[in-house]
């Protein structure tokens, strides 16, 4: 193993650089997560971000979507808590509630289909057309974690 491969295995450097060599999938992917946020709550979107992130260990984006989260205003208490939402139950509403379960689902595919009750339990906290925006920023930050996890993205390192 070369010191190169033992960086690399230890996550303290990127695979490679793949938004400066495939600049245009970056460009994409951008315009899709700047679609997918439209309509959507600021702190709202960043709780998903943050939760999808965790399920995916992708350790660039939590880091981000902390700092992100703290920007937009959201408390500590909630960022911290939100490994273990559904044992929080006073600290996010419904509606968040509803939206963290469905970026479980959605994110974790491998355990089976989306289930009905929760699919069920996003649409009654969100219009359809909010409810397709939802599932279009789960879609697009899985697949950042995906960029991320694959490259080993570092933490701390983004714009």
């Amino acid at each position: 193993m070369t010191t190169n491969d033992s960086t690399r295995q230890h996550g303290t450097g990127p695979r490679l650089r793949w938004a400066k060599l495939a600049p245009e999938v970056y460009k994409a992917m951008s315009g899709l997560e700047a679609a997918a946020r439209k309509g959507l709550d600021p702190a709202l979107v960043e709780l998903v971000k943050i939760r999808a992130s965790q399920i995916n260990h992708c350790a660039f984006c939590i880091d981000m979507h902390v700092k992100d989260a703290r920007k937009a205003g959201e408390s500590e208490e909630r960022v911290y808590l939100l490994n273990a939402w559904e044992e929080a139950p006073g600290y996010y509403t419904g509606q968040e509630r509803a939206a963290l379960a469905l970026t479980e689902a959605v994110t974790v595919l491998t355990d089976g289909f989306v289930p009905d009750a929760v699919y069920e339990e996003a649409a009654r906290h969100f219009e359809e057309a909010e409810l397709a925006q939802l599932i279009a920023l789960i879609t697009t930050i899985n697949a950042w974690n995906r960029f991320g996890v694959t490259t080993r993205t570092a933490p701390g390192h983004f714009g």
